[in-house]
C-alpha cells in the first residue's frame, strides 16, 4: 500500500482513480476485441466501456449514500466527492442500467451485447481492486494470523485497526478471484451457444468470489449470518445459472472472417 498520492504541481493524483483508468482502459480493449469478433460495431466498444464505468461509479456510490443515510445527511459532500466509500453490488447494478440504455440507443441485442462485455467486467474490477490495495480503500479483512496477512497502516477508511494490526487482504484475494474468472470467460468466449450464457458464467461466479471472500470480511450481518454482500451474491448465482444452464435455442450469431 502506498502512504502518498502523487502530484502534478498542487494537483493530487489519487492511487485509486489512477487505477480505475487502468481499470477501464482494460475494459475497454476487452469490450472492443469481443464486439470484433461478435461482429458488433468496434467503434463502440470504448464508449459501452465508459457508459459502463460512469454508471457503475453513479450506482456504486448511491448504493452507499442509501446504506448510510443518516451519515450523509450530516456530511454530504464527504460522502459525494470522497475517493473511498464504493459498493460493488451498487455498482453492477448502476453500470447494467447504463449499458443497457447504450445497447438500445445503439439497437444491440441485450443479451448479445451482456456476452460481449463479460469478461471486461471481471477484467476491470480486478484491476480496480488493485486500486483498493495500493490506496488502502478500507475493504480489507478481519484481522488474522496468516503469513500473508497485511497491516494497513496508511488506510484512506476502513475501521479503525490499531497501527501495525494484520488482517486478510481482501481486495488481493478478490482480483485473483477475478482474474481466473476472466481467464476462464476468454477461454471460453468462442463457444457456439445461445446468447446469455456466457453473461450467466459473469454473474454465476463473479457471485460466488465475492460470496466466499465475504466470509473474511468484516461487513455487517444482516439476515442469516450474512452480509449485504452475499445476499446479493446470492441472488446474482442464481440468475447466473438460469442463463448459463437453463439458456435453450439457437446458438448465437457471429461475424465471419474476423480474427478473435
Amino acid at each position: 500500500m502506498f502512504p502518498d498520492n502523487l502530484h502534478i504541481g498542487p494537483i493530487p493524483i489519487h492511487w485509486f482513480g489512477i487505477f480505475l483508468a487502468l481499470a477501464i482502459a482494460a475494459a475497454g480493449w476487452a469490450i472492443s476485441r469481443e464486439f470484433q469478433r461478435r461482429g458488433l460495431e468496434g467503434r463502440l466498444a470504448w464508449d459501452a466501456a465508459v457508459v459502463g464505468a460512469i454508471g457503475g461509479l453513479v450506482g456504486a456510490r448511491l448504493w452507499v449514500i442509501f446504506e448510510s443515510w443518516t451519515d450523509f445527511i450530516d456530511n454530504p459532500l464527504r460522502f459525494i466527492f470522497s475517493g473511498g466509500g464504493l459498493a460493488w453490488y451498487g455498482g453492477l447494478l448502476g453500470g447494467t442500467i447504463a449499458v443497457t440504455l447504450f445497447f438500445r440507443r445503439h439497437s444491440i441485442p441485450w443479451l448479445a451485447g451482456a456476452d460481449a462485455v463479460a469478461p471486461a467486467l471481471a477484467l476491470g474490477h480486478a484491476v480496480g481492486r488493485i486500486g483498493c490495495q495500493v490506496s488502502g480503500d478500507g475493504d480489507w479483512g478481519s484481522e488474522t494470523t496468516l503469513p500473508w496477512g497485511m497491516a494497513y497502516p496508511h488506510a484512506v477508511v476502513g475501521w479503525n485497526y490499531p497501527p501495525g494490526v494484520r488482517v486478510h487482504p481482501t481486495p488481493i484475494y478478490e482480483m485473483l478471484a477475478y482474474l481466473a474468472v476472466f481467464a476462464f470467460l476468454w477461454r471460453t468466449r468462442h463457444k457456439t451457444e445461445p446468447s446469455g450464457r456466457q453473461f450467466g458464467r459473469y454473474l454465476t461466479l463473479a457471485g460466488i468470489a465475492r460470496f466466499l471472500v465475504e466470509f473474511v470480511r468484516i461487513n455487517p450481518r444482516v439476515a442469516l449470518g450474512m452480509s449485504v454482500a452475499q445476499l446479493v451474491s446470492l441472488v446474482l448465482i442464481v440468475v447466473g445459472l438460469g442463463l448459463w444452464i437453463g439458456r435453450r435455442g439457437a446458438p448465437a450469431p457471429t461475424a465471419t472472417g474476423v480474427s478473435p
